[in-house]
């Protein structure tokens, strides 16, 4: 992730909190220097340490920071991250930020791993979803990315992905892939929304890429999956548990989408202990 994607976010974060200043610090603290610890409170994979870095990069030049991991590390709870060491006016102001992007990060990274365990073996890739926090889906697909996932779409513009309301509206599968092809060029791949197996084999005779098996049962994705023949990918999709991810994995579907990697993900407890 390069350092433009996120420097506006972490700065628009220092703003949020410190706008006004930081009444207690200022108040207690001056020159005085000191260091604090990052520890993890719990086992996860760390994701976001980049930004922590930024953090303090953005409040104080002279605040120092080793690390003992890096992005995409499996950590036990208790196990040092890092060292932050400098004035602890500046450690203190921007603690709660750093952890606020590690933490999320961290926990999106930690569920992935999980959902990538829980196929591993299988054929199938864990994606993500666009149900991101506005403003942040660059440092979470990132983190879906240190957990071992992998991206779906970035935006509207990335690809075509024609959903029910888009058939709705259209009419038809048929149609709506249509009146695609007669606006975009050839470089854009095109994913259709199918609801049943007539819907998948309407998709397939228009010859599009990938076919998404929306809130499909186990065994109507089997279906499907002898009927498309590795002629396009298939995506499953909808409200897909975390129990249920191997038993999907197992029909030889292609992908699993997962939008509770982003949308529903809890924090990974960390800390930072002044010392």
């Amino acid at each position: 992730m390069h350092p433009l994607q996120y420097r506006r976010l972490v700065g628009a974060a220092l703003a949020e909190d410190l706008l006004y200043g930081d009444r207690t610090t200022d108040s207690i603290f001056y020159k005085e220097t000191g260091y604090a610890e990052l520890l993890a409170k719990e086992a996860g994979i760390v994701a976001g340490l980049p930004l922590f870095l930024e953090v303090f990069a953005q409040l104080d030049e002279a605040v120092e920071c080793e690390l003992f991991c890096a992005d995409g590390s499996q950590v036990a709870a208790g196990q040092r991250l890092a060292i932050v060491s400098g004035r602890i006016a500046s450690i203190l102001k921007g603690e709660r930020t750093a952890l606020n992007f590690m933490q999320r990060m961290s926990g999106i990274a930690t569920l992935t791993g999980a959902a990538v365990k829980a196929v591993a073996g299988t054929a199938a890739k864990i994606v993500d979803t666009r149900k991101t926090t506005p403003g942040w889906r660059v440092l979470e697909k990132y983190a879906v990315r240190i957990g071992g996932g992998e991206n779906h779409r970035f935006n509207l513009a990335d690809m075509v992905m024609i959903k029910d309301n888009h058939i709705k509206g259209a009419g038809s599968i048929n149609e709506a892939v249509s009146r695609v092809r007669a606006q975009t060029g050839f470089a854009l791949k095109i994913e259709v929304e199918a609801a049943n197996l007539d819907d998948v084999r309407e998709a397939l005779a228009c010859g599009v890429e990938i076919i998404m098996l929306d809130n499909m049962t186990v065994p109507v994705m089997r279906e499907a999956v002898l009927l498309v023949e590795r002629r396009a990918l298939l995506e499953a999709s909808g409200g897909i548990a975390a129990e249920r991810l191997r038993e999907i994995a197992e029909t030889g579907v292609d992908l699993i989408s997962l939008g509770y990697l982003t949308h529903s993900c809890r924090a990974l407890d960390l800390s930072l202990k002044l010392r």
